[in-house]
């Protein structure tokens, strides 16, 4: 069956369903985008039009299909131990904590595919041990959280793991596994994962973290939802404690108990 080509009302369309949703601002140059990674869903149901499709999302008939179209909608682009000096930070943090001896909570907020929340993980198995931590993890795509909690990574997207961590925490596939790695188990059990849209108006009651990571996503919010997301993660977490957003993004023009550390690094007054 031909398809007709996206039209600018029907990605329009598209682009408010997932501002509704998720906050997110689908820039006018995302046409393609948006046709190519729902093509197969059209193909799916034998649909000729993105039109069609949309009645689908937006009717209410399909739940499941309506989150397929939000996973296919965001974007999910990340890496083991990216933006390097935040993990030292964090390292920093969690010695502290433990010369303490007080728990220690972080919440990877944003952590797709998984890379985040388990190179955070490795840093604080390696510096808290059996020191009472948890580590949550979240994200809106019901997707990119099934392959996170696998732990299953091709060997290119674990180039920047450091080798002592790779040794201590990774399995190398053999066999029909040539060529990947194995989060390890015990790693693995001490992520919890939940599927968390951020833009709702109220977020799980996870409690107070000492860290939440929010990285990379402010990007796609409009100033208001941004606001709006920053504002009701600052409520998880404990004075005193960090906020750590991507290097390509800033709160500067954020009114709020926040004190500015370093570029992407803010601490919570």
């Amino acid at each position: 069956m031909s398809v007709e080509p996206i039209s600018e009302r029907e990605f329009c369309q598209f682009q408010r369903f997932i501002f509704e949703v998720a906050g997110i601002t689908l820039a006018s140059g995302k046409k393609a985008l948006v046709s190519g990674r729902l093509a197969k869903r059209l193909a799916h149901y034998q649909l000729a039009s993105y039109g069609a499709y949309f009645n689908i999302i937006s009717s209410g008939q399909s739940p499941a299909e309506t989150q397929t179209a939000i996973d296919l909608l965001t974007t999910n682009e990340t890496y083991f131990f990216r933006e390097s000096k935040h993990f030292d930070l964090l390292r920093k943090l969690a010695a502290e904590a433990l010369s303490q001896r007080r728990p220690f909570r972080v919440w990877s907020a944003a952590c797709s595919s998984g890379e985040e929340p388990y190179s955070i993980a490795m840093v604080l198995d390696d510096v808290l041990g059996a020191q009472d931590w948890e580590l949550y993890a979240s994200d809106i795509s019901s997707r990119v959280l099934a392959a996170a909690r696998t732990g299953h990574y091709t060997r290119e997207r674990t180039s920047h793991i450091p080798p002592v961590y790779l040794k201590r925490y990774c399995l190398r596939g053999i066999a029909e596994q040539e060529g990947t790695l194995l989060v390890a188990k015990s790693l693995r059990q001490r992520v919890q994962f939940h599927q968390v849209n951020l833009n709702a108006n109220t977020l799980p009651k996870f409690g107070q973290f000492d860290v939440v990571f929010l990285r990379n996503v402010l990007i796609y919010f409009s100033p208001e939802t941004k606001h709006q997301v920053v504002g009701r993660l600052l409520a998880a977490i404990r004075p005193g404690g960090h906020l750590l957003i991507g290097h390509s993004e800033s709160l500067h023009d954020m009114a709020g108990p926040l004190q500015v550390l370093a570029p992407s690094v803010y601490r919570k007054v």
